[in-house]
């Protein structure tokens, strides 16, 4: 594969043998959490340009709201200005790989709040939302140059779902760019 041509997205999953321990959530001061509520759309879509993914709408939202478990969609709220600055969504996936599975997805976070730990406390309820619903296939999707996003999901207890040579390697990279420790006897291939 030549550097010209896109990557497909790194996968991970959460392992079967934490499905007995759904994450901890760690509220950080200041802030709280909750799910969705109507009405939260618009700061929804501020947060998710902010983060890097502009163009959300009522349109592009109505492609995942079918998606999302009842529950499912977690904002981390700064407190002091009722704002949401987090999000995260618990999608039921139907794919042939994961087959009853649960998606964590759209994972963002305004930048002027990150490093409260914000992103883990979102991912970390969707995860525990998917246990909780009794999903058994629990998985996330990322590109390679997330480094932060990455290590958040590492911390939590993802793994990555290592299928090919190749994706091997780019988690080398990864580990390396990290310092994180790299078990590919443990995570596959």
């Amino acid at each position: 594969m030549s550097d010209l041509q896109p990557k497909s997205q790194l996968e991970m999953v959460w392992p079967y043998d934490r499905l007995a321990t759904p994450p901890r959530l760690d509220i950080p001061l200041g802030y709280s959490l909750r799910p969705y509520r109507p009405g939260d759309e618009t700061r929804f879509y501020e947060v998710m340009a902010l983060a890097g993914w502009p163009g959300w709408s009522d349109g592009r939202l109505q492609q995942w709201i079918g998606r999302i478990l009842p529950q499912g969609w977690f904002m981390a709220i700064h407190e002091a200005t009722d704002q949401i600055v987090a999000s995260a969504m618990a999608l039921h996936s139907h794919e042939d790989n994961h087959p009853f599975g649960g998606e964590l997805g759209w994972v963002a976070c305004d930048p002027d709040h990150r490093g409260h730990g914000l992103g883990r406390l979102v991912s970390g309820a969707v995860t525990a939302r998917f246990i909780e619903m009794g999903y058994r296939h629990i998985h996330l999707y990322t590109e390679d140059f997330r480094l932060p996003a990455l290590k958040t999901y590492l911390a939590l207890g993802y793994v990555p779902f290592i299928y090919t040579r190749e994706m091997a390697t780019r988690w080398e990279i990864i580990c390396e760019q990290l310092a994180w420790p790299y078990t590919s006897d443990e995570w596959g291939y």
